[in-house]
Parts: structure tokens; C-alpha cells; sequence
């Protein structure tokens, strides 16, 4: 009955899930902050047993469940009560309860977004299969922006087992057939791979990393290869734009890196709201 009264009440079910985004952000914060951590953490360990150095360990445990939320600042462990999404920071006036320190506008925001794209989605898929997957697919692409604007990388630990998950979303037809999706996730790869050693053949130097290929691959194996030149033209378009605007404004260098992944997670999130829409305004633009 409950699922009922949400297909029949597409208002109660977007709020619904706006809420539960936000939740959701929450925990988006913590893997965006914690998640690089880890991996670094990893990596020293593999340097250190492949070179046969003595192997440090830490003395805390550092995962995405320990150690609990603390102040960074004061180190003083938050409360249930002070780490409700959105609420606590606005009755905090966005201020630690004990040390007063200012905390970043940041987690709110990506906190309201999260809630903001889940609600978007609901509104695309309503109550459905496809719509439980495209919001796991959503909170991925959002977790993933942030780390590749954070620290330039994007983690295979998320990347790679959503691209399976596509494959096997494809072999019920969810998104797309499985004909399709094989074609998508090859093609995502190989075109970026092949752009980026064109382009090192050309410069000597890195144009993008690994990570952008396997996160189109991602999103070939997720939508279909149909999707993969509108992704790419939207992404590409949007990073000159944003490129050329931060070389103008902010001083930019030229030889500084600009994280591709985030835009290339935005063109697929809208490839996933209203691809098909985009894809026709596109092919009506490539026959003119």
C-alpha cells in the first residue's frame, strides 16, 4: 500500500526522497573526505612492502566508519544531535558547538545538492527499479566529483564495480540492452585512451588519467555507446568553458591540471535524466 500511495502521489515521493538525499549527502561527505585517505594509506603500505621498508602502522584506525565524527579543529567528537544533516549546521550557525571554529559551507551544500538530484531523479524514473539504481549511480557521480576536484584521482574502488554493475543492469534491459552496454563500456575507454596517448605521442606529457577512462567506461556500460558522443561533447565543452574562465579570471596556469571528472559525471548524470532528449537535439543539430 505504501508503494502505492508513492505512484500515486509523485509529490510524497519526491520529498520523500529529496530527504533521503540529504541523508545520504551526509555520508557523501564523509567518503569524499575519508575515502582519498584511504587510499593513500594503502599505497604507502604497497610502496613500503615492495621496496622491503619496514612496514608503518598507524596507530588509530582510519576507515569510512572509525574514527567516529570529530571537530577538525578541536578534536572533540560530534554528537548525534550536532550532526544532523542541514538542521544542525544552521542551529549551529555553522559553527563547532565547542570550539566555535567556523565549518565549511561545503557540507550543507553538497548536502542540499545530493538531496536536490535524488529528487530529480525520482521526478525522471518514479517508483521503479531504474529509479533505485539511478540514484546509486547519482550519489557515486557526486562522491567521485568531489574527490577528482579534491585530490585529482577518482577511485577504482567505486568506479570499477559500478561499471560491472551496469553490465549486469543491461542484461535486464534496465537502461539499455547488454548488446549496447558491452559496446558502451569498450568504446568509453578506448576513445578517451585514445585521445590521451595521441596526445602524449604529441606532447610528452599526461592529458588526463586513467580514472577518466574507466568512469566513461562506466557510464557506456550504464546508458549505451548511443550516449557516448553527447557525453563527450557536453563534458569537453563545459571544461573549455570553465577551463578558459578560471586561465581568465582566477590567474589560472596553463600547465596546471584541471580535473575532467566531474564533467564528464555531469554530462552522464544528465545523460541519465534526459538523454534522450539531448541525444535527439543533438542528432537534429549533426544533420543540419
Amino acid at each position: 500500500m505504501f508503494l502505492e500511495s508513492l505512484q500515486n502521489s509523485p509529490d510524497l515521493l519526491i520529498s520523500i526522497v529529496f530527504v533521503i538525499g540529504i541523508l545520504v549527502g551526509s555520508f557523501l561527505n564523509l567518503v569524499i573526505y575519508r575515502l582519498p585517505l584511504m587510499m593513500q594509506h594503502q599505497w604507502r603500505h604497497e610502496c613500503q612492502s615492495v621496496l622491503n621498508l619496514p612496514i608503518t602502522e598507524d596507530d588509530q584506525t582510519f576507515n569510512l566508519a572509525l574514527p567516529a565524527s570529530h571537530c577538525p579543529h578541536c578534536k572533540t567528537p560530534i554528537k548525534a544531535y550536532d550532526n544532523i544533516p542541514l538542521l544542525s549546521y544552521c542551529l549551529l550557525a555553522g559553527k563547532c558547538r565547542h570550539c566555535r571554529t567556523a565549518i565549511s559551507i561545503r557540507y550543507p551544500l553538497i548536502e542540499l545538492f545530493t538531496g536536490f538530484c535524488s529528487a530529480l531523479v525520482a521526478w525522471r524514473f518514479g517508483v521503479s527499479v531504474a529509479m533505485l539504481f539511478a540514484l546509486l549511480l547519482t550519489w557515486c557521480l557526486i562522491a567521485q566529483s568531489f574527490i577528482d576536484i579534491d585530490h585529482q584521482l577518482l577511485a577504482d574502488s567505486i568506479s570499477l564495480p559500478m561499471l560491472w554493475l551496469g553490465l549486469l543492469l543491461s542484461v535486464f534491459s534496465v537502461y539499455t540492452n547488454s548488446h549496447d552496454s558491452i559496446i558502451g563500456a569498450i568504446a568509453g575507454y578506448m576513445s578517451l585512451w585514445s585521445v590521451y596517448q595521441l596526445f602524449k605521442l604529441a606532447t610528452g606529457k599526461d592529458g588526463m588519467g586513467y580514472g577518466d577512462f574507466k568512469l566513461l567506461a562506466l557510464l557506456g556500460a550504464w546508458l549505451g555507446w548511443q550516449y557516448l558522443p553527447l557525453i563527450i561533447l557536453l563534458s569537453s565543452v563545459v571544461g573549455a568553458m570553465i577551463g578558459v574562465s578560471m586561465v581568465l579570471i582566477k590567474n589560472h596556469k596553463l600547465s596546471q591540471p584541471i580535473p575532467f571528472g566531474p564533467y564528464l559525471a555531469a554530462a552522464g548524470w544528465l545523460a541519465l535524466i534526459c538523454g534522450t532528449e539531448l541525444n535527439q537535439l543533438y542528432l537534429n543539430a549533426m544533420a543540419i
